[in-house]
Formats: structure tokens, C-alpha cells, sequence
């Protein structure tokens, strides 16, 4: 039976999907198979040895620490796309609250408590100091064409938006995805020079960090809008602060407020809510389960991020899967030492993803000792074998 453990409380749509006959669950396993996680933080979690794989429900992955665990042959998967309508409709409200001064404007209106029938009067005669333009006919720039980017640039078109997209990585699978009407930004600087608002949906990693800051705002049209619902370090609150006061910048609207950025004329902070729905959750569970079953039961893995992604259907007596180093002659290695046994291959699948291989072969026996011949192999990080 698999054990998993559980950090937060997760959704009934995941853990239902959890055979009782092969799995047992709760948030006080000691040495589980599997972990399913949301938000807490792992980096202090001592990896049990037995620990196989760790599912973040949810698309980041900041809380778990990805490269230790892809050194000890742990698999760490995320959830992509299963949040994207969540975020895609803040950010849609994020686009119309950062134009149409909303918030400025029911805030001024409960000042207006006590006036009685005169209320009528001052609304209409304070209200102009709320204007702002709509949002159709103007240009947003999305960068960053995944899951969230795709859908958000999509709905901004369909509202009457001219959308350019910038993705240099946008994969085939992706881009069939996207509306034929998005125009094809070849680089920032097209965004930047051109777009009367600009969302960003990229992870956070050394090439992003204060991707939006003072010379990208140099770059960028007077009285821009900038919306951040990916994460908080890829814009420089610094520089936009900066540029709030001159009005370079006409609003910012952020899913991750700052002590610098809370209470910033202009500054639309908003807790962390893009996937605080009852349906992203549920779906982020579902999701997180169901990449576990496949890979404990079957080896399959399907998004991960620290190994590629290799899968496909069981063929023979057991399944043999290996985790390794991505070195020089890694495969014929392994190859030999299957065939040592007289077990013949039905089926190998070898994928790379940096510094590290996974390798599934199918084969029609399972023979004795073939698991320790194979952790023997210099590079083998791990082995398991399916029956």
C-alpha cells in the first residue's frame, strides 16, 4: 500500500481520487511514498529515503526544494494550467479596476455615509474625479505565453483588446492554444514601447527577477499600466514606485503586495488571491493525485520540474525505472546489464532534462538481482521496478 502525506488541507476532488485498497493517506505519515503539498514550506522537511515523488498543487514550486530533491531521485511535479481560469479573471478585473479608478471611487463613496437625500447630488458632482478610459480598442502585452498567458490574452481579445504576445519558449502545444488575432512581439522591447498595459506571466527565476524595472519603464509609453499576478520579484517596486510619482506609470496593480508598495498612490495591492477559488483548488487537488497515481503506479511522469517528462503505456511483465545522471553511455550501461539476466526489452524510453535522465523500460520477466545490477551502474541515482 502507498502512503502519502499530506502538508496543508487538500481538496476532496484530489484525495479522492485515491484507491483505499492501495493508498492510505494523512498529514501525519512518517515515511511516506508521496507527498501532496499547497503552499507550505518543505525546505526543512527531512527527506525520508522511502519518499519517491512530491505533487505541489499549485504551479509554483518556491516551497519545495527542487534541486535536493532531483539529486535524492525525488520527483517533484506542479499542477500547470489548473488555476489559469482563476487568475486569468483577476487579471481581467485587474485590468478594469487599474483603469476605471474603482476602488478610489467606492472608497470615496462611503465618505458620503450620513448626507441623506444629498447623497444623489454629491455623487454626481464628485464622480469626475474617478474617470478613466475602457479598455477596449487599447493594446495589452502579454509576456509569457503558458497556461495563464494564453487564456488572459485570448479574453482580452475577445473584449475588444489588440493583444500582443512575447514567448520565446511558447511550445507547439501551447500556441495551438492561442487566438490566430494575437500579433507576435519578437522581443520586450516591442512590448514595452508599444502596449497601454502589460501583464506579466512568467516564473521567477535569475533571468526574470526585476524583469519590469527602471530602463524597461524607460522603454515604455506615458501613462502605462502594469498588472503582476506570476510573482512579486519579477518587477522592481523601486522603480515602479518611481515611476507612479511621475506618472510614467498611471496604475500597478500586484497579487503581491510589499511594505514599500501598500498605501502607493496608484498601487493596486491585492493578497495573493489569484487562485483562491474553491474551483482552482479543487482542480490543482485533482490534478496533483492523479500525476502520484500514475507515476507510483505506472513510473510515468507528466510535468514535472527538476525531470522530463516521459510516459507511455505498460507493456510486459514489469516495468524498470531509472533515474540517472545525464551522462555518456548512461543507456548502454543499463542495456547490458538487462541483458546479462536473458530478459528481453519489449519497450525503452530514455528522456534528458539538463543534468538529469529518466529511463523506463518494459521488460518480459522480472529477474532476480537486475535492480542491484543496475544501482551498481555509476550515475544511477535510482531504481524502481513495477510488476
Amino acid at each position: 500500500m502507498f502512503q502519502i502525506k499530506t502538508f496543508n488541507k487538500i481538496s476532496p476532488s484530489g484525495l479522492e481520487r485515491f484507491d483505499p485498497a492501495r493508498y492510505s493517506w494523512s498529514d501525519e505519515v512518517e515515511n511516506p511514498d508521496a507527498v501532496l503539498v499547497r503552499s507550505a514550506a518543505m525546505h526543512d522537511y527531512a527527506m525520508p529515503e522511502n519518499l519517491k515523488a512530491i505533487a505541489r498543487a499549485g504551479a509554483g514550486v518556491n516551497n519545495i526544494p527542487v534541486e535536493e530533491c532531483a539529486k535524492k531521485g525525488i520527483v517533484v511535479f506542479n499542477t500547470p494550467g489548473a488555476n489559469a481560469n482563476a487568475v486569468k479573471e483577476l487579471v481581467l478585473a485587474g485590468l478594469l479596476i487599474s483603469s476605471r479608478r474603482v476602488i478610489p471611487a467606492i472608497d470615496w463613496a462611503k465618505t458620503l455615509k450620513g448626507n441623506g437625500e444629498q447623497v444623489g447630488k454629491l455623487v454626481e458632482k464628485g464622480k469626475s474625479a474617478f474617470t478613466g478610459p475602457e479598455i477596449h480598442g487599447k493594446t495589452l502585452g502579454v509576456i509569457g505565453l503558458g497556461a495563464i498567458g494564453i487564456e488572459v490574452a485570448n479574453a482580452a481579445r475577445a473584449l475588444g483588446m489588440t493583444v500582443y504576445g512575447f514567448d520565446p519558449y511558447l511550445s507547439v502545444d501551447a500556441a495551438w492554444h492561442l487566438s490566430r488575432s494575437i500579433k507576435h512581439a519578437t522581443s520586450l522591447k516591442d512590448i514595452f514601447t508599444v502596449c497601454d498595459y502589460i501583464t506579466v506571466h512568467v516564473p521567477l527565476n535569475d533571468d526574470t527577477r526585476n524583469m519590469i524595472d527602471a530602463q524597461s519603464i524607460a522603454y515604455m509609453k506615458d501613462g502605462v499600466r502594469i498588472l503582476n499576478f506570476a510573482r512579486g520579484g519579477l518587477v522592481n517596486d523601486e522603480a515602479v514606485i518611481e515611476a507612479l510619482s511621475t506618472g510614467k506609470v498611471a496604475a500597478y496593480v500586484t497579487d503581491f503586495p510589499s511594505d514599500e508598495m501598500i498605501g502607493v498612490e496608484g498601487a493596486i495591492c491585492i493578497p495573493h488571491l489569484g487562485a483562491s477559488t474553491p474551483e482552482s483548488e479543487d482542480n490543482c487537488a485533482s490534478m496533483a493525485a492523479g500525476e502520484l497515481i500514475d507515476f507510483l503506479e505506472n513510473g510515468n511522469i507528466v510535468n514535472s520540474v527538476n525531470f522530463p517528462a516521459v510516459s507511455c503505456p505498460r507493456s510486459g511483465a514489469c516495468r524498470v525505472c531509472i533515474i540517472h545522471k545525464n551522462v555518456p553511455s548512461m543507456l548502454s550501461s543499463i542495456s547490458a546489464a538487462i541483458s546479462g539476466t536473458g530478459t528481453n526489452i519489449e519497450n525503452m524510453l530514455n528522456k534528458a532534462k539538463g543534468e538529469y535522465a529518466y529511463t523506463m523500460v518494459d521488460l518480459d520477466d522480472s529477474p532476480a538481482g537486475l535492480a542491484d545490477q543496475l544501482r551498481a551502474i555509476d550515475g544511477v541515482i535510482r531504481i524502481r521496478v513495477i510488476e
